[in-house]
């Protein structure tokens, strides 16, 4: 099956979330765990999806964040990622920044993605090689070249066990960043952290973490508009990777410059990132 009809397949998939999520709200809000919230409206579009994905493609699996079934990414050779809504604690709350978010990785690597943000009107899609796009049309990270003219998002803080002692290098990085930047925005669902950034609406994505579900379909879409995905440490990014830095490459330099400093502080002494449970 070649990659214009697995993002058919991808396209329908996520179709079937948002036609679900466009005009719903929550009728059960269910706690996972310290602050992590899942809603009977999440469970119907995995649901829904999964049979869908499973009809379509029937020798391929599927990860979804709702799922208590959990790969090695790199295991399988095709694997469907889902998040069915991304931005759960948003959609709850009656903010619009939330999404349907589903990518294919082929031996661990995103090959498909797509993000649907349906009260934003937005429509994300990449496949590999063939570029990144937003509603039909071509889209590519900024062109900012001072990192004091750019936006940059940062990733949730942690929550759960050990969140007091994670978000000391989070907090750190907030207080490095805040003179040097523009402006920083907290948005509350890392797909869109990444494909804002892949539009060129914002300049830089740091997330502290590397959860499947949130970050296959927006890293793919980052490095298809020409960004730069790495982690913490400069390293290129992998499935494997424990954070997600993503940024225009005209200002990659002067960003790694300041995340290098906060790395090498002694205070904190433990920046931990959220990892795949």
């Amino acid at each position: 099956m070649n990659t214009d009809k697995l993002y058919e397949i991808a396209s329908r998939a996520t179709q079937l979330g948002t036609d679900m999520l466009a005009s719903a709200r929550p009728q059960t809000v269910q706690r996972k765990g310290d602050r992590d919230l899942v809603t009977d409206v999440d469970l119907r579009i995995q649901r829904h999806i999964t049979t869908y994905l499973a009809q379509a493609t029937p020798d391929f699996d599927l990860l979804g964040e709702e799922n208590a079934h959990r790969f090695n990414l790199a295991t399988p050779e095709y694997l469907w990622v889902l998040d069915p809504i991304d931005g759960t604690s948003n959609f709850v709350h009656g903010l619009p920044l939330f999404a349907v978010s589903l990518a294919l990785l082929h031996h661990g690597q995103p090959i498909i993605a797509v993000t649907r943000a349906p009260v934003l009107n937005r429509t994300y899609h990449a496949i590999k090689d063939q570029g990144a796009y937003l509603n039909g049309h071509q889209i590519t990270a900024s062109t900012t070249t001072a990192l004091t003219e750019a936006i940059v998002t940062l990733g949730d803080y942690a929550v759960g066990p050990d969140a007091a002692q994670r978000n000391q290098y989070r907090l750190a990085l907030t207080a490095a960043l805040v003179p040097r930047v523009e402006r920083l925005r907290m948005l509350g669902t890392a797909t869109l952290d990444l494909a804002l950034l892949a539009e060129g609406a914002t300049d830089a994505a740091i997330i502290m973490a590397n959860k499947p579900w949130d970050i296959a379909a927006g890293s793919l879409l980052a490095r298809e508009a020409g960004a730069i995905v790495t982690d913490v440490h400069g390293h290129p990014h992998t499935h494997q990777s424990t954070s997600t830095i993503a940024t225009t490459p005209s200002i990659a330099q002067q960003l790694a410059t300041v995340l290098e400093t906060v790395n090498t502080s002694p205070d904190p002494a433990d920046h931990r990132a959220d990892t795949t449970p």
